[in-house]
């Protein structure tokens, strides 16, 4: 990734950090995000990937997945 500015690296660095608090797995914290260490995990089954969305971060080099309703 090319950083054209000042401007674009905060946002850049906004992103990620968002993304590493928020939904990034930590080994050390059994695989859960920073944020999310006052909620229970979400018990995963059998995964149906008609249900299972991804969400593209830092222009798609990161990706996100969570299941819908």
């Amino acid at each position: 990734m090319l950083i054209l500015g000042r401007r674009h690296l905060e946002a850049v660095l906004a992103e990620y950090v968002e993304h590493y608090n928020a939904h990034r797995p930590h080994r050390s914290l059994s695989q859960r995000a920073p944020c999310t260490l006052d909620t229970a995990p979400a018990l995963i089954g059998d995964v149906d990937l008609a249900r299972l969305r991804r969400t593209d971060c830092l222009g798609a080099l990161i990706h996100e997945y969570r299941m819908v309703a």
